[in-house]
């Protein structure tokens, strides 16, 4: 039982995933961050560019 219980605490894998899985969920919040920044500046631009596209012709081609 004593082998058991310092073989338990030597295993380091555990740890690893801990490591994982936080270093994965601050780059998750990182690009959900990152997207929230700029998501109206986007829709901003969006509108703008649909406008400039609406206000302009093209010769021989009807609407």
């Amino acid at each position: 039982m004593i082998n058991f219980i310092k073989t338990f605490r030597a295993d380091e894998d555990g740890a690893v995933t801990v490591d994982w899985v936080v270093l994965t969920a601050a780059v998750v919040g990182l690009g959900v961050a990152g997207v929230a920044t700029v998501k109206g500046s986007v829709s901003t631009l969006a509108s703008k560019i649909e406008q400039g596209v609406e206000a302009t012709s093209v010769e021989g081609v009807a609407n």
